[in-house]
């Protein structure tokens, strides 16, 4: 009906069963980031090309995600969320299939391209679906629901791709998608509210092209860096990211109907979101990297034991998810985001003290506790970025984090194997297999305590509303 719009969206009642669709949506597009990784030997004897080569598939993945969300956050507001949400879960099934039947190495990159696009558009249409029919006050809760893909998928994926690869075929990491994609797309379209796009939404055409190759720019030029690249030429890529991205704030800033509304970064506790939370994701991102690699390298694993000990930080993870909103409604965001930070950065200077000797048990508890913190740390960033903004906000605030959330992942990476490389050519902590980790996993708690220090000029009740229910009458605008 004509009436039932995305205004009407925004007073409805909250939804859980809309938010457990959304998340299993980007458990499915998080996971096939990654998880191909494990199965790059079997894909390349397959195509009869080299192992370096199959890369290029998970980067033309993770590039066209990342170049396509602002996009797609348009399409969204044009034809309406549940249209261009059912149609992104129906073109990642089918390119997941044409992944799986792929013949050759081209085949298996456009398939990954078009799976990219259907994951673009489920990541921030899907979390605008659930945002505008949540009240503030039950933000917490919604956002639990969310937050999960992005902790569980990275840290299983060298797991089920170790598994899938070894007891099937890398097909199959593929084909578990389509009776997903199929049960997504029937209670979408069942679940999913209607709403109706503004036909006469005009896109920013000169701010699409600034920001798409701004964020393709990074996320290649990162990905250079951490696949070993050319180091010049990654940090000219890396620049050349930067200079267009800061060219698209400036257009934006100007521009009568731009892209984002960059006014969203006047609120504070949205501008955590690119200041703490960006260095928090980031060292985050670089555990599920950096562990199965000491692992194997460093103690002599073989990949599924690595693999099984890295679930340790799942178990963490699931752990304390019931307990999170309670942390936070009891003690607020503030402490808790200080908290998860200092912990997180002690779980990562303890890493730096593993060896192949450290009973197993204790590594494995190790790994719980990073977990926990990770996870209590992921759902306050989460949750106090929307605590003060506004609905006309919210689509550009959905965009702009979850570009922000794809380049933390790719540089979290990125800064991880920069590390490696450079505590191995000087070996500031020794010449054995394990001594580079040692200086990655130090460098990375040093780089999270900055995450502590942005989050300890938060207001005391910044955040107020979302997390206990009230409204935070001391907070002045943007504090």
């Amino acid at each position: 009906m004509p009436g039932n719009t995305d205004v009407k969206a925004n007073t409805a009642a909250w939804q859980p069963r809309l938010a457990l669709l959304v998340a299993a949506t980007f458990f499915m597009e998080f996971l096939d980031g990654t998880v191909l990784t494990t199965a790059i030997p079997s894909i390349a004897a397959d195509f009869q090309v080299a192992p370096a080569d199959v890369n290029v598939t998970m980067t033309a993945y993770l590039v066209t995600v990342a170049v396509g969300i602002p996009f797609s956050s348009w399409l969204a507001e044009r034809l309406g969320a549940r249209r261009v949400f059912c149609l992104a879960i129906a073109l990642f099934t089918v390119a997941s299939l044409l992944c799986a039947v792929s013949q050759d190495l081209t085949m298996l990159t456009l398939s990954r391209v078009a799976q990219g696009a259907g994951g673009a558009m489920m990541v921030p249409v899907g979390t605008l679906l659930v945002l505008r029919g949540t009240p503030k006050t039950d933000l917490l809760r919604a956002t639990a629901y969310l937050v999960w893909p992005g902790l569980l998928a990275p840290v299983l994926a060298p797991l089920v791709g170790g598994a899938i690869t070894s007891y099937l075929s890398w097909h199959w990491i593929f084909l578990i998608n389509l009776p997903l994609g199929i049960a997504a797309f029937i209670a979408a379209s069942r679940i999913v509210p209607r709403t109706a796009g503004d036909r006469g939404r005009s896109l920013d055409w000169f701010g699409l092209a600034l920001t798409t190759l701004g964020v393709g720019a990074l996320v290649v030029g990162l990905e250079a860096v951490g696949g070993h690249g050319a180091g010049l030429l990654a940090a000219a890529i890396v620049g050349a990211g930067v200079l267009s991205l800061a060219g698209a704030a400036w257009w934006m800033l100007k521009a009568r109907a731009p892209l984002f509304r960059l006014d969203v970064f006047a609120a504070r506790t949205f501008r955590a979101t690119s200041t703490g939370g960006f260095i928090y994701r980031l060292t985050i991102s670089s555990v599920p990297f950096l562990l199965p690699l000491m692992f194997q390298d460093g103690f002599g694993w073989d990949p599924l034991k690595a693999g099984a000990m890295v679930a340790a930080v799942f178990i963490g993870n699931i752990g304390i998810k019931p307990a999170t909103t309670p942390i936070i409604r009891r003690f607020g965001f503030k402490p808790v985001l200080v908290f998860a930070s200092l912990a997180s950065a002690a779980t990562f200077a303890a890493c730096a003290f593993l060896d192949a000797l450290t009973p197993e048990p204790l590594i494995f508890g190790l790994l719980v506790l990073s977990g926990v913190f990770r996870s209590v740390g992921f759902s306050a960033y989460a949750s106090v970025q929307y605590a003060d903004i506004v609905p006309e906000q919210l689509p550009s605030a959905n965009a702009v984090s979850a570009t922000l959330v794809q380049l933390a992942a790719g540089a979290g990476i990125a800064v991880g194997a920069l590390f490696l490389r450079l505590f191995d050519m000087a070996p500031v902590f020794g010449s054995g297999p394990v001594a580079p980790y040692k200086g990655a996993f130090l460098a990375m708690a040093a780089m999270m305590l900055v995450s502590t220090v942005d989050s300890l000029t938060l207001h005391r009740h910044a955040g107020a509303e979302v997390s206990r229910g009230v409204r935070a009458a001391t907070s002045a605008p943007g504090s």
